[in-house]
């Protein structure tokens, strides 16, 4: 099969183009990596080159040994993924250390997978094992009002998965687990790669301060889905903030019980706190 006629290609490439549409990809901003399904590689096995040289991920992760991904480039604009797919996007391999990757297509006009590569396989192999293998997404993006929510909420789990719950009835249902927020941090290295990676073994979201949002998913669609989700969530909340910071009502503890009752999540008692 040629490459970009497989259905996993035409997910990713989607998704970015949906993620540009929604104004969360200025410029190069925000990244993707999906992990590639066995039968999916060897669909396409015979389109990738196997002879490039390994290079350093810049940290290990031994849980994502031979697996396959495919990735955004590093400093490639998510505008363009639909026009140029193999130019701004690359599939990779990573080396039986979890310590190297090569690229194995993709890239064409030059350049690497994403700067943020560390952060995308360390929360990879994280979710992979939480998850029994079902999460394959990884989603970073700029979405406007959650960072603008970074410089007015206090930096907490509970404070962030509250008001935001708060904003929309399917909030708690569609990231019944809450959202993790990880204080300001250097992007692209490994220590925002182990922050977030800690935070995404108890949530599938986490909020970067002044910055923007990760994601993980079982698929292209429940990510961009959860991303959406938050987004709008936020944007509901930067409204009701800019009209009065005190609101008249909202949903209670109670009603969130109830809601868990109906619609059979589990809702974490620490974010049920009485205000």
């Amino acid at each position: 099969m040629k490459i970009l006629d497989a259905e996993f290609v035409k997910g990713f490439i989607r998704l970015c183009d949906d993620g540009f549409r929604q104004n969360w990809h200025e410029r190069n901003g925000g990244n993707l990596s999906y992990r590639i399904k066995p039968e999916e590689v060897e669909s396409i096995k015979e389109e990738l080159s196997f002879h490039g040289s390994w290079q350093p991920i810049g940290t290990t992760v031994k849980g994502l040994a031979g697996e396959f991904f495919m990735v955004t480039g590093s400093g490639k604009y998510f505008r363009n993924v639909i026009l140029d797919p193999e130019a701004n996007a690359c599939i990779i391999e990573v080396d039986e250390s979890g310590e190297n990757y090569r690229n194995l297509w993709g890239l064409c006009k030059g350049g690497r997978p994403t700067s943020e590569l560390p952060s995308h396989l360390m929360n990879h192999e994280v979710k992979k094992a939480a998850t029994d293998g079902r999460h394959r997404v990884i989603y970073h993006a700029h979405p406007a009002n959650v960072i603008a929510l970074t410089f007015v909420l206090p930096l907490e789990d509970k404070v962030f998965t509250r008001e935001l719950w708060e904003m929309a009835t399917e909030c708690p249902v569609v990231f019944p687990d809450g959202i993790g927020v990880v204080g300001w941090m250097v992007p692209g290295g490994r220590e925002i790669a182990v922050a977030t990676s800690e935070l995404m073994k108890k949530y599938d979201a986490a909020v970067w301060a002044h910055h923007g949002l990760f994601a993980s998913g079982e698929d292209f669609d429940l990510t961009f889905g959860l991303m959406h989700t938050i987004e709008k969530s936020a944007e509901i909340l930067v409204k009701v903030l800019s009209i009065r910071p005190d609101k008249l009502q909202t949903i209670t503890a109670g009603n969130f019980r109830d809601l868990a009752r109906d619609f059979k999540v589990t809702l974490p008692e620490e974010f049920l706190y009485e205000k």
